[in-house]
């Protein structure tokens, strides 16, 4: 389904803003290679040279393990055993397919930290319509407004073949992740010695295209819509977050509302975008750390730098497992590393860096964004003083009965402070994601969102 034929109209662009906008599609002979020499979202079909990365072949199909009552899955490989565990001691055997963030919390934590490596499975996939879309958007869709902006785009991946850095953050931004879902998710922000508290959520996740009353013929420069409410601990309790995220945010801001369940008023929330703080989590992120990274591209310079292989955590089953309780995953300056699981994959190497007279407490950021599926794998946060600050990991898994690529934990490390933010657990909870979701544009109005919070 298309989201719009031509979604922002421009005026007068000037010969650069026309330039990069040419670019931005490719020839109907370039965009042949996806499916054939590169997969449909524009990844290397075949393996590396010596095999420690597969050819892509698929994906996992959609019963590639068991699926219990509350939507949790099985993990697919169960037998597998880690080739090797990197830790402090060999590190230096592995930097170079290591990111410096990831080097950073060897040093950060030299007793503890580890990174077990399995073998490498190419195990997400997308739904045909999607794969299709991809497709479309290569030889249509192009940049306006400074690359600000999309029109004549479809669904998900706008650039499944990227020519610049912009182009690689764009599909990120918009990646498949679901028509639409609904989630219980909790937060942690321990404190150095590990003590934590939890704060839980309820997202409601809608792209524009999957409501159940949308007017496919009226233009829209809505991409998604987000509603989040907070349902513990109780002093937080009946808060609720309402986003709907625009695709150009410079000609028309991201608008967002907040309701104040000890007020009981709703009011607009300007604050909820780049480097505003993120949601009851204690100082560690900001707005735009959310799914690793969301919003306005617009105060940065993006550079592409090519592809590289390194370990990115993958297939993060055992991770996501309702086996597990909460405080078997949060531990002292990071999560527990026993249960995670990192494979060798090529990733596009992005780095973003703050332009001249705009502001962010992030002057530079390196993205690691998984070749697979265009999402941020591992993000690299510098200071104004160019200090490596924060390391962001997405702990990433395949909902194969979906067909839907998304993360189980996302983490963000402050190696400054020695503390950190977990957000995405689930393990205790009664469900596990709910795709397909029905809902309605009247369900994503600020009217709606004093019904949200009753507590």
């Amino acid at each position: 389904m298309k989201i719009t034929k031509s979604l922002l109209q421009t005026g007068a662009l000037t010969l650069s803003l026309l330039a990069s906008s040419v670019m931005a599609a490719v020839s109907p002979d370039e965009a042949a290679k996806l499916g054939t020499s590169l997969t449909p979202v524009g990844a290397v079909m075949a393996g590396n040279a010596d095999g420690s990365i597969p050819a892509w072949t698929g994906g996992l199909p959609a019963n590639a393990g068991a699926v219990d009552a509350a939507g949790f899955l099985a993990d697919p490989f169960p037998s597998e055993q880690p080739l090797f565990t990197i830790t402090a001691q060999n590190v230096d055997q592995y930097a170079a397919k290591l990111t410096p963030g990831q080097l950073a919390l060897f040093k950060r934590y030299p007793e503890t930290y580890k990174m077990p490596v399995f073998p490498t499975h190419r195990s997400a996939s997308m739904p045909a319509e999607i794969l299709a879309a991809a497709k479309n958007n290569a030889v249509n869709t192009k940049l306006v407004e400074g690359g600000n902006g999309l029109e004549n785009f479809e669904q998900a991946i706008p650039f499944p073949i990227p020519k610049d850095g912009l182009e690689a953050i764009w599909n990120h931004i918009t990646r498949y992740r679901g028509g639409s879902v609904k989630r219980l998710v909790t937060q942690a922000t321990p404190q150095s010695n590990g003590s934590y508290s939890l704060v839980y959520f309820q997202d409601e996740f809608t792209f524009r295209g999957a409501l159940q009353d949308v007017d496919s013929s009226k233009e829209s420069n809505v991409l998604f819509y987000f509603k989040q409410r907070v349902t513990a601990p109780s002093r937080l309790a009946g808060n609720v977050l309402l986003v709907h995220e625009t695709l150009n945010q410079v000609k028309e801001p991201r608008l967002a509302w907040l309701y104040n369940a000890g007020q009981r008023r709703v009011r607009r929330a300007p604050q909820v975008s780049y480097d505003g703080p993120g949601t009851a989590a204690d100082g560690l992120r900001t707005s735009d750390n959310f799914d690793m990274f969301n919003g306005a591209p617009d105060r940065y310079d993006w550079v592409l730098n090519g592809k590289k292989e390194i370990y990115i955590p993958y297939n993060s089953y055992r991770l996501d497992s309702p086996k597990l309780k909460y405080d078997e995953i949060v531990k002292a300056g990071h999560i527990n590393q026993d249960l995670t699981r990192y494979e060798l994959h090529r990733v596009w190497h992005v780095t973003a860096t703050l332009k001249s007279g705009e502001r962010h407490i992030y002057a530079k950021r390196d993205f690691f964004i998984d070749e697979d599926t265009w999402q941020a794998a591992q993000i690299d946060h510098y200071d104004g003083r160019g200090t490596l600050w924060r390391v962001a990991e997405a702990h990433a898994m395949y909902y194969y009965d979906k067909q839907v690529p998304w993360y189980s934990i996302e983490t963000l490390y402050d190696l400054l402070s020695g503390r950190y933010l977990a957000l995405g657990m689930k393990n205790e909870e009664k469900n596990s994601y709910e795709f397909g979701y029905p809902a309605k544009e009247s369900d994503y109005t600020p009217a709606a969102l004093r019904q949200a919070g009753v507590r």
